[in-house]
């Protein structure tokens, strides 16, 4: 009898401690899902599995991306082969200097029939939106996307038009070349929920692409290979597994740790907010499903933080004129901040 007692408390304790119990949870929806988006998008980008992993994490999340790199290195045809890949809506826009926020998200137009003003809706109104080379556009431009990736709504003339489910905005934008661009304020790069390096390929990637276009130049064979392969319905329900994710309650004390730190930093003029916290507890969530355990470990947490945080913070002067990277103070700060066992 006493070591029955003892067997219900200490469950009860694991309950208490948000520990993981032994029951796993099914993961087939989030592992047919990460493979069927791997093996579509396989078909036209070559190596980038952590940067296919991460929009994942993003999509399980109903986040926002920014993909930020040098030309020719295929963000646009990331975002696209990931949009194609999902069975929902889709529509591009090409931000550019003279383009107007009515252009994003729509217009009153009159109708001569009725006398009538009636909304006709902008390219914003899809499941899923490509914004290439948002810093091109003009600051009112930009602001018209602040409600719409925040509450996923759009209010023109007192009427408010929701959006449907889901619904993701992906933003590339080249971080080289300055003239005629307008750089993002700090308001809207706060909604984003990721903000993604796309680097260089390695040498055997490069090898591998040039072997994969010798004979369709355009690309325009491999990217009609790409099929819809993923269902909202389906994608809806991984996200829930995803909130029934455990994280103990040192790992959520880890994550406030390490965002009070960037608040107190002296390498930083500006530190995250209460939102970079709540996004890297859901990317941890995410990553923790994605690989196929339905409890969060400090790794988890590791792996995502820098994608969180590196364009929320802004360093001080000093720091930027002796050349210290955002990475490198991030990393900084996650080695310091003691990890929980």
């Amino acid at each position: 009898m006493e070591e029955q007692t003892n067997m219900e408390n200490t469950e009860e304790q694991k309950v208490a401690q948000n520990e993981p119990l032994a029951e796993a949870m099914e993961f087939e929806p989030i592992r047919d899902l990460k493979n069927a988006i791997h093996n579509e998008l396989s078909k036209v980008i070559v190596g980038q599995t952590e940067l296919i992993d991460l929009l994942i994490v993003a999509l399980l999340c109903n986040g926002h991306v920014l993909l930020e790199g040098v030309p020719g290195v295929a963000k646009t045809l990331s975002a696209r082969m990931l949009a194609k890949s999902l069975s929902t809506n889709f529509s591009r826009i090409q931000f550019t200097p003279d383009l107007m926020p009515s252009d994003v998200i729509g217009t009153s137009v009159y109708n001569t029939k009725n006398g009538e003003f009636n909304f006709k809706e902008g390219p914003v109104f899809s499941n899923f939106v490509l914004v290439d080379e948002i810093n091109r556009a003009p600051a009112k431009t930009q602001a018209a996307l602040f409600e719409v990736m925040e509450e996923q709504q759009v209010t023109i003339d007192g009427n408010t038009y929701k959006m449907g489910f889901p619904f993701i905005v992906m933003a590339t934008q080249n971080p080289v070349e300055q003239e005629g661009t307008y750089a993002l304020p700090e308001a809207q790069l706060d909604r984003f929920f990721f903000k993604l390096i796309v680097d260089y390929p390695d040498l055997n990637e490069e090898i591998a692409i040039l072997k994969r276009f010798k004979n369709d130049f355009t690309g325009k064979i491999s990217q009609k290979e790409v099929k819809a392969v993923v269902k909202p319905k389906n994608l809806r329900k991984a996200m829930e597994m995803v909130e029934d994710v455990v994280i103990k309650d040192e790992l959520i004390d880890y994550i406030a740790k390490i965002i009070q730190d960037t608040r107190n930093s002296q390498d930083l003029f500006l530190g995250a907010s209460p939102r970079a916290s709540l996004a890297i507890m859901k990317a941890s969530k995410a990553m923790a499903a994605l690989n196929g355990r339905n409890y969060v470990i400090p790794d988890d947490i590791r792996s995502v933080t820098y994608h969180v945080l590196n364009h929320r913070i802004i360093l001080t002067p000093e720091k930027e004129i002796e050349g210290v990277s955002s990475r490198e103070v991030i990393e900084k700060i996650i080695n310091k901040t003691e990890v929980p066992r």
